[in-house]
């Protein structure tokens, strides 16, 4: 699955960890995140992060 960064603080979101803080569990793609997510570290909306290239 597709891994995705954080365009402000770096934060990179693993589908394989997920985002237990944000009750995001593990094997959750990034796309099935729902729009209300933002980043757990600095706060920026889900729009604000970007497909890290293989």
């Amino acid at each position: 699955m597709k891994k995705y960064r954080c365009k402000v603080c770096g934060l990179i979101y693993d589908p394989a960890v997920g985002d237990s803080s944000s009750g995001i569990p593990a094997g959750t793609p990034f796309e099935d995140i729902p729009s209300s997510w933002s980043c757990p570290i600095c706060g920026v909306p889900k729009e604000d992060f970007a497909e890290i290239e293989p």
